[in-house]
């Protein structure tokens, strides 16, 4: 952080980036129906907090680009909503219409809202981070309980969670995950994701998967090892069902495939860049 001699904070190049439904539900969870305010000054405190002089919040539309390779892409979701009384029904639809309110709010401020029907905030996120460097961006908070941000932590971008009220950072990362940063793609594809119905290895868990990294390396070295000479079930699954490892890849590598998601989904390139451009650069110069 800068200050100048008078102890007041100079203008930064700081980022926040919101996951904005995935901070909404903090409220939804508590029961709290009327929460526009409370989500507006939370962000902006959050900001302030993380000495942010920029803040981009994401929506999450769905993702063409998943459910293209993979159909059953949060297919559990479903389910979860299929079953809900009227009075869950109307509930869910009074915290939809305050969340609306609530970018409404933000976006009148002079903040930066992006959403686009097919694509995921995460996509989102992960875009903007590997062009933080072309825009200038100096540091980097991303806001969300969802872990799978983890994947774009670096020196220069860190995470934190409305839910647990913890950072993750690479300063701090080993107290969080008992392997490399390096290493968490290659952690997630073998133990897959339940709360997006991505499947894993079967019978490979956190602990096996922690076991495998440790013993063959990264996503590609295990892929190629196969088929793994060994007694045990779960490695015969493992051998069996190895190209799972590359379709989970392919599912959960934010990095790698943000750009194609946001293609997919029908967004402009160009355009959404200079959106973000033009965002950062008028905050800059507010």
């Amino acid at each position: 952080m800068k200050f100048t001699e008078a102890g007041v904070q100079e203008h930064n190049n700081n980022l926040l980036i919101v996951d904005g439904l995935n901070v909404a539900f903090r409220w939804r969870y508590k029961k709290v129906p009327y929460y526009t305010n409370d989500y507006v000054r939370t962000v902006e405190s959050l900001a302030k907090s993380y000495n942010c002089g920029n803040i981009i919040i994401l929506a999450d539309g769905g993702s063409t680009y998943r459910k293209n390779i993979y159909p059953d892409y949060k297919a559990n979701r479903k389910d979860r909503y299929a079953d809900q009384t009227e009075t869950e029904k109307k509930e869910f639809e009074q915290f939809l219409a305050e969340f609306a309110s609530a970018f409404k709010r933000l976006q009148n401020k002079g903040h930066l809202i992006i959403k686009q029907k097919g694509l995921e905030a995460d996509d989102l996120a992960a875009w903007i981070v590997g062009k933080r460097k072309e825009y200038g961006v100096d540091e980097t908070w991303l806001i969300s309980s969802d872990k799978d941000w983890d994947l774009l932590i670096d020196e220069d971008v860190s995470r934190f969670s409305t839910v647990t009220r913890k950072e993750v950072t690479v300063d701090n990362w080993d107290e969080h995950y008992n392997f490399d940063k390096e290493m968490f793609l290659t952690f997630k594809c073998l133990a897959g994701d339940s709360g997006d119905n991505i499947p894993g290895i079967k019978g490979i868990g956190p602990k096996r998967a922690e076991t495998l990294i440790e013993q063959y390396g990264d996503l590609f070295d295990i892929y190629n090892a196969c088929p793994i000479d060994s007694k045990y079930k779960f490695m015969q699954e493992l051998n069996e069902n190895a190209d799972r490892l590359l379709l989970n890849a392919e599912l959960m590598d934010l990095e790698s495939y943000s750009e194609q998601a946001i293609i997919e989904a029908g967004m402009d390139i160009e355009d959404l860049s200079s959106k973000v451009k033009t965002h950062l650069a008028g905050a800059k110069n507010a």
